[in-house]
């Protein structure tokens, strides 16, 4: 079988042409072939994504080419999992998405958009959102700081009388720091963008959700919300703490039609960046448990998640946490 950039990384790296030129790619830009096994079951189109704009599309397109004689065959690939969007699954509904100019929260913008839903989409980048605009031109962007009180009113403006949905999905690592080292800092920052401003977000939305009898709210955890040896205390906490507004919120107004759920992503090749100064002594502690991450998910697998409990097939689920972590909160 050709190989295309669906093809997994693996399929690459053990293919007899294929192999070679993934090798050398890296050996042109010093980084070691082994950082790619955590993810040898992804796409290598996914490299693309996880470069944060390192690697470029060219790139992936001049490795097919070179393992097919100078041409890019036809994609036939049915090996892997590819995003399948439900036709007019969002028909008519007003939702806003969060983080949603990259990773997990543009592939759930850009799934809603395509499923027919009106998108509210906010982000600290404009730039990042104009791009995201230039793809799905019906997408209404909100830049801004959700941390600020203006932000949550903009997004809450632009969506206008109705809000069927809310995706929050915003969000940032801490440096891996234990509570002993964690800097007022690190703990005020991931706080506030991790926990207080989708909590705030909330807020804003459920009186308008109340008033119509109906609304569904997904709060992105983590891993880290399920366990304490995924990330650093900061990150940890905040996302802990969004399960536990997720389930209040579930409760107090799953009577008034209301779902909110949260999920749970475990390892995501998306490319956040890390905090420049890691902390020493968390790194090394969580390195074992983070290297038996059983699978890397992309932001696509996490948007089919997410718009699951969005819509109306989540009917008769509230108050959940689904863990899609590849089976990572099993072990």
């Amino acid at each position: 079988m050709a190989l295309t950039a669906h093809s997994t990384i693996g399929d690459w790296l053990n293919d007899p042409t294929g192999g070679p030129l993934i090798r050398g790619l890296f050996e042109q830009t010093g980084a070691d072939p082994e950082l790619l096994t955590p993810v040898l079951g992804l796409p290598l189109q996914q490299l693309v994504a996880m470069s944060q704009g390192q690697l470029p599309q060219s790139v992936v397109d001049d490795l097919v080419r070179a393992a097919n004689n100078g041409e890019i065959p036809e994609d036939s690939d049915t090996s892997t999992w590819q995003e399948t969007p439900t036709a007019a699954r969002f028909a008519g509904k007003t939702v806003i998405v969060t983080g949603a100019a990259s990773g997990i929260g543009r592939a759930t913008a850009s799934r809603i958009a395509r499923e027919g839903g009106r998108v509210i989409a906010a982000d600290i980048s404009a730039e990042k959102l104009d791009a995201l605009k230039a793809e799905l031109p019906d997408v209404v962007t909100v830049a801004g700081d959700l941390i600020q009180q203006d932000a949550i009113d903009a997004v809450i403006a632009a969506a206008g009388d109705t809000i069927d949905g809310l995706a929050n999905v915003a969000g940032i690592n801490d440096d891996f720091s234990p509570a002993g080292e964690t800097t007022d800092a690190v703990w005020d920052r991931v706080i506030a963008i991790n926990l207080t401003a989708p909590f705030k977000l909330m807020r804003a939305v459920l009186p308008i959700m109340e008033k119509a009898g109906r609304g569904a709210i997904v709060n992105v955890s983590s891993e880290a919300g399920l366990r304490g040896n995924a990330s650093g205390n900061a990150y940890t906490a905040s996302k802990h703490g969004i399960i536990g507004v997720t389930k209040s919120a579930a409760f107090m107004y799953g009577p008034k039609g209301i779902r909110v759920n949260s999920v749970a992503p475990g390892g995501v090749a998306t490319g956040i960046p890390m905090p420049p100064n890691m902390s020493e002594y968390g790194s090394g502690r969580l390195a074992p448990f983070q290297q038996a991450i059983p699978t890397v998910a992309t932001a696509e697998h996490l948007a089919a998640s997410i718009t699951f409990l969005l819509s109306d097939d989540a009917v008769n689920i509230n108050g959940a946490v689904l863990a899609s972590d590849g089976g990572w909160s099993v072990q």
